[in-house]
């Protein structure tokens, strides 16, 4: 018969085992607004890396062909009044939604200018690479109440890359889209074929197609608290006359609202719109954006320049406004969340970072095809560019 005390060491042994069988709890982060309230996070000013176009058939270029010039009616003659609804659908050459282009333009820029990048290849490993849009998401979380997201995350080569995942409710949302709002986003663009030149000092011509496959896009360097950024952000035109002709601050982010006749909905305005607005800008530091306001007839008879600077200045006093610290110290703990959480360097190993509102943000892990989106031509070329580990020495006999 065995003494007591091996039984009660036996036992203990097998609970440990028993408990190292379970399945750990997945880390997770919450989102509520109260918990990322405290001072402002550090955000170095945006400078700009380089910059690249994409044609009228999406096709890329490593130029600023696609850049437009802000043109403006004049401030002293009459007020706008520009048709948004004209040209559609017959001038409308509307992007293929279905195609997913993931991080690729972004990643060919990257591809022919790693050389040149400021702070050396050292530098990219440490740093997050990303779209603007996508970083811009993740700013608004904390006061989101409608739309949910996913990112894919890969870490290669150090570099941890950030990928939006089209949600299974946003792709139903975006096949059953109504008449409607395929008119309204046809508007947005129209809008701004309106207020841009091809060149400086030229005028609006709106009476060409509207191709929404064109792009003029801005690649920029930045650092939100420990984390070194590059992303890049589709720029709508840039302004001649700017004080400082210096990218981003020459850059004008245009918008469409609907006119607004009661405090209430000036209230909701800048609770919501503004919110993204703010968002969108702040992160390339885009100094302003100009917004015309459209008529239920669907006409442009008032603009509006909003500095990006100012735009918290409307719900300051707002208890159920917006606050910029906010949305940057949540931007900032899910970037510490997903560096800690993303740790294996593998191309083809997938972090799956979900959130839907109300809740916290969770992650699965994937492995290849369905999530991977880093392309086989671009880590290919990232491995041979790699130096050759030094040869061992061959022993000596």
């Amino acid at each position: 018969m065995e003494p007591r005390g091996t039984k009660r060491g036996a036992g203990k042994i097998e609970a440990a085992e028993s408990r190292n069988k379970l399945p750990r709890l997945a880390p997770s982060l919450p989102t509520d607004p109260a918990l990322y309230s405290g001072p402002f996070p550090f955000y170095r000013r945006p400078s700009e890396l380089g910059r690249f176009s994409l044609d009228a058939q999406r096709q890329y270029h490593g130029d600023a062909r696609a850049l437009r010039y802000y043109s403006p009616p004049p401030t002293n003659g009459p007020g706008p009044n520009f048709d948004l609804r004209d040209g559609y659908p017959d001038r409308y050459q509307p992007r293929d939604e279905e195609v997913r282009e993931g991080l690729d333009h972004l990643l060919r820029w990257l591809l022919e200018h790693r050389g040149q990048l400021e702070g050396g290849p050292g530098w990219l490993a440490g740093a997050v690479v990303t779209w603007r849009g996508h970083l811009t998401k993740l700013l608004t979380t904390p006061y989101e109440r409608q739309e949910g997201w996913q990112l894919a995350a890969s870490r290669f080569q150090g570099t941890l890359y950030l990928s939006e995942v089209e949600t299974p409710a946003a792709r139903a949302q975006r096949l059953a889209r109504p008449p409607l709002l395929r008119e309204l986003m046809y508007m947005g663009y129209k809008f701004e074929q309106y207020m841009c030149a091809d060149k400086p000092g030229g005028s609006p011509d709106p009476s060409g197609e509207v191709n929404t496959n064109m792009a003029f896009c801005s690649v920029l360097r930045s650092r939100l608290g420990s984390h070194p950024l590059l992303f890049s952000g589709e720029v709508d035109c840039t302004d001649p006359q700017a004080p400082s002709t210096q990218p981003p601050t020459c850059y004008v982010e245009l918008k469409t609202s609907k006119e607004m006749h009661s405090p209430g909905q000036w209230k909701s305005f800048y609770r919501h719109k503004l919110l993204k607005w703010w968002a969108q800008s702040f992160l390339p530091g885009v100094p302003s954006v100009v917004a015309g306001f459209r008529n239920p007839e669907g006409f442009v008879c008032s603009l509006k320049t909003f500095p990006t600077m100012e735009m918290f200045e409307y719900v300051r006093n707002d208890c159920d406004g917006w606050n910029p610290s906010v949305c940057m110290n949540f931007c900032d703990a899910f970037l510490s969340f997903a560096e800690s959480t993303v740790v294996q360097d593998d191309p083809r190993l997938v972090h799956l970072f979900s959130w839907e509102p109300g809740g916290p943000v969770t992650v699965s892990v994937h492995q290849d095809a369905p999530y991977a989106f880093l392309p086989m031509w671009y880590v290919e070329a990232m491995t041979q560019d790699l130096p050759s580990p030094p040869k061992t020495p061959s022993p000596k006999y």
